[in-house]
């Protein structure tokens, strides 16, 4: 019988999972994910900040700080792109490096001070701090992030395929930005108690990159990197409370970003696997079309189409043995064995009907 904390556990990580999948998708279109990164860390001057002027490990209160920082991160990596023209990993190189190590001065200050402990809930996961009481506001929440998502999706959708286009057709797209920017800092801080600064980003990306794989449209890419989102944190859930003490977030973690990996070995058409059946057959293919060339060639010369060549010929001319591309036309009905050579004894071959006139096609 699964217990209460794995229940609510479980359905925390899905929630989260799913968010994170959805947002996520937006930042792998766009070329963003180090902006995830960027907030995901920025958030921890935010989370001791709070601590500190709290007093103590306050939930709503240290999200409510790692909100800020996020949020403020995200926002002022848009103002340095914009306003001041900085390159965009510069801008995230800055932002990320100037909150992150004012995060950890307030970290050594938060020590210095003693009963830090708390703080590491927040800093690396732990799953098992989640109450059963967190779930509805976390649902609200989600919901909230996901209703803004839905009323402004024809922009987003825009702002994530064309930003130029969307900027000349008048949209606000510096507003649209800073929107998704928040969304996005939201969708983080909720994940803080389950993954943690350090390990939220991967919630974000993998499992998008996972759905990015697989379909084309923005639709099914959101609805597929929710369900991998939803997947990979239920997994690690389950999977961390089969073994004791493991713990939760870094195995969803590691379930997204298994997702991911089998995603882009095995899926149909972006797929390490599909593409490099692709190169054989491509490769093949041109084999083909090279045997078919030097025999029409020959023929050519010869002024005789059903002049016979020699598979040796055909061998130099390769580089290799044509032996396996001849048997292949052959069966295709592109050449014919013929008698073999009375000087070498070799076997000769020479094309059908069918192999000239798919010599003649304008793609052979």
């Amino acid at each position: 019988m699964l217990s209460p904390t794995l229940i609510t556990v479980a359905l925390a990580a899905a929630m989260i999972g799913a968010l994170a999948g959805v947002l996520g998708s937006f930042l792998v279109l766009r070329g963003q994910s180090l902006l995830g990164d960027v907030i995901a860390h920025a958030s921890l001057p935010g989370v001791v900040a709070a601590f500190l002027i709290s007093g103590g490990r306050g939930f709503f209160a240290i999200l409510a700080g790692a909100l800020i920082a996020g949020a403020l991160a995200g926002l002022s990596v848009q103002a340095l792109r914009r306003g001041a023209g900085v390159k965009p990993d510069a801008a995230l190189g800055v932002v990320l490096s100037l909150f992150f190590a004012a995060g950890v001065v307030l970290l050594t200050l938060a020590q210095t001070r003693g009963g830090s402990a708390g703080l590491t809930v927040f800093l690396f996961g732990q799953a098992a701090s989640v109450l059963r009481a967190d779930l509805l506001p976390m649902a609200l929440v989600g919901g909230g992030v996901l209703v803004v998502l839905a009323l402004f999706w024809k922009e987003f959708q825009f702002l994530a395929f064309d930003p130029e286009g969307a900027r000349a057709q008048g949209l606000p797209v510096a507003r649209l930005e800073v929107l998704l920017t928040l969304l996005i800092a939201v969708t983080i801080v909720l994940g803080l108690t389950l993954a943690g600064v350090v390990l939220m980003v991967a919630l974000l990306i993998a499992p998008a990159v996972a759905a990015r794989q697989w379909v084309r449209g923005l639709a099914p890419m959101v609805w597929l990197a929710a369900l991998f989102g939803a997947l990979a944190g239920t997994g690690g859930a389950v999977i961390s409370a089969v073994g004791q003490g493991v713990a939760t977030g870094p195995v969803m973690v590691l379930a997204a970003v298994g997702l991911a990996a089998l995603s882009l070995l095995l899926a149909p058409e972006r797929g390490i696997l599909a593409r490099r059946n692709r190169q054989a057959q491509a490769k093949k293919a041109l084999r083909g079309r090279q045997v078919l060339a030097a025999l029409g060639g020959l023929g050519a010369d010869h002024a005789n189409p059903g002049y016979a060549g020699d598979q040796a010929m055909l061998d130099a001319y390769l580089g290799t043995d044509a032996g396996p591309v001849l048997a292949r036309l052959q069966r295709q009905g592109y050449v014919l064995p013929a008698s073999l050579a009375p000087e070498t004894g070799a076997r000769r071959w020479e094309l059908t009907e069918a192999g000239r006139q798919r010599l003649e096609a304008p793609d052979a």
